[in-house]
């Protein structure tokens, strides 16, 4: 039976039904290394359900490739994916064993066993596991804020183990893993993690009493994946919905488009906007998450822009009515897009770890008047590996005099991985955005009006 003629899968099948149906039709992955030159291709094929596609993107980022191109169909209950894959350095991969891991990690993600959408969690949650507590958070940016919530923490005896901060449209939110500072597992004292809760609430607020940060408490451990988390809780932050959307120093806006096709009930989603690392995810990410299943889709990456061509129905099976509808798809993709470019310059951190580090980087930052952008925060056995994306406090770029201050303070193993500028003033660069269409011509499943097994 062709999806074409208004049949797909039903979302809201009983569970035990569903794993039946994946035990009976397991995944069949194919690697091929061979039929591409420059690209190692990856053929998945399964039965289609909500989200399932979402999470071999994910094992894809997941396992640092990068994906180039993407052919996306489905036909009845059962979905084809193809997608050329390389490393980082844009090679074909030749590590049998990361090979391996792929087809391995995918039948893992959408095996019987799996759950492919994770419930969401509201704003501020702490919740324990056996060896650390996840605290989430969200609130209005401003500059130090990272430096307060660090220093908050560490004044509570919590030690930052893992961390991943980002910053949009003057909103904020972070998932953080700590430690207890003295046993090194986690704080399960409950009057314990109500002050850290009350604290942070405090901090996130500041100023604006009515956009302060939700609570909850979970008992489990947070299994959401956590970019993913990110992404959901900028969503429900509203990132969105501000005004003044996009600053006039940025000269690449992603360029969002909805149509529908009615012949086929298919709404037609196209991006075009420069490519970067994990765009992918990105914007699948939030389709899913805006209750939007792929039915086909073809994705193309050249000369470092991408286009992106979705044809989508909601999960009740209906594509896009109203313009309302069509305007929130597209103005939480272009922020989904927008929250993980990394403007500033960037800024690494290599050393051995101790209570109260990033605490005591972040204050440094703060005094020279940095503001942070988007952070990733990790510890590597007996080190820490911290990444940091700074501005100075107006939001402009950081100059060389401001580095080297920096570099005394903390050492010299912070590397600097973005330019510098000039303390003299410099000529501004030329504006970077192209017209796609004189730059690739991809294939349009639309334009053809017909889809491709």
């Amino acid at each position: 039976m062709s999806m074409d003629e208004g049949y797909g899968p039903t979302w809201d099948s009983d569970d035990e039904y569903d794993n039946f149906i994946r035990k009976m039709n397991p995944p069949r992955i194919e690697i091929d290394n061979d039929s591409c030159n420059d690209a190692t291709i990856v053929r998945v094929d399964s039965a289609n359900e909500y989200g399932i596609l979402l999470e071999v993107i994910q094992v894809l980022i997941d396992l640092n490739l990068v994906i180039s191109k993407a052919y996306i169909t489905s036909d009845g209950g059962w979905v084809m994916d193809v997608f050329n894959i390389t490393d980082k350095e844009g090679q074909k991969l030749k590590d049998k064993a990361t090979i391996a891991r792929i087809e391995d990690y995918i039948c893992k993600s959408l095996g019987a066993d799996s759950r492919y959408i994770p419930s969401r969690r509201r704003s501020v949650d702490v919740a324990a596991s056996s060896d650390h507590n996840v605290i989430e958070l969200t609130g209005t940016d401003r500059p130090g804020l990272l430096s307060e919530v660090s220093a908050v923490l560490a004044s509570l005896k919590c030690n930052v183990v893992s961390a991943e901060i980002w910053t949009h449209n003057t909103r904020a939110a972070a998932v953080m893993r700590v430690t207890d500072e003295g046993t090194g597992s986690a704080v399960t004292d409950a009057d314990r993690l109500e002050r850290i809760r009350d604290r942070l609430s405090y901090l996130l607020r500041g100023g604006n009493l009515s956009r302060g940060a939700a609570m909850a408490v979970s008992t489990g451990t947070c299994s959401t994946h956590t970019e993913r988390r990110l992404h959901q809780m900028m969503l429900d932050d509203g990132d969105h919905e501000q005004l003044h959307r996009h600053p006039p120093n940025q000269s690449q806006r992603p360029n969002v488009t909805v149509s529908n096709w009615n012949d086929k009930d298919y709404s037609v989603v196209t991006i075009r906007c420069k490519d970067r690392p994990k765009l992918l995810f990105d914007t699948v990410c939030t389709l899913t998450d805006l209750h939007y299943v792929v039915f086909h889709a073809n994705i193309d990456a050249k000369d470092n822009q991408a286009y992106q061509e979705f044809y989508v129905r909601h999960v009740n099976g209906s594509p896009m009515h109203t313009e309302a509808d069509r305007l929130r798809v597209i103005q939480c993709l272009e922020a989904a897009i927008e929250r993980r470019v990394s403007e500033g310059v960037k800024l690494e951190l290599c050393t051995n770890d101790k209570v109260g580090l990033l605490s005591e980087v972040t204050r440094i930052f703060r005094e020279n008047s940095l503001t942070v952008t988007r952070a990733e925060v990790s510890t590597r056995g007996r080190m820490a590996v911290n990444t940091f994306y700074v501005r100075d406090s107006t939001g402009g770029t950081v100059d060389q005099k401001t580095i080297d201050s920096i570099r005394q303070a903390i050492g010299q193993n912070i590397q600097v991985k973005g330019q510098p500028e000039p303390s003299e003033p410099q000529k501004k660069e030329s504006p970077t955005w192209f017209l796609f269409a004189n730059l690739f011509r991809p294939r349009s499943l639309y334009s053809f009006g017909m889809f491709m097994r």
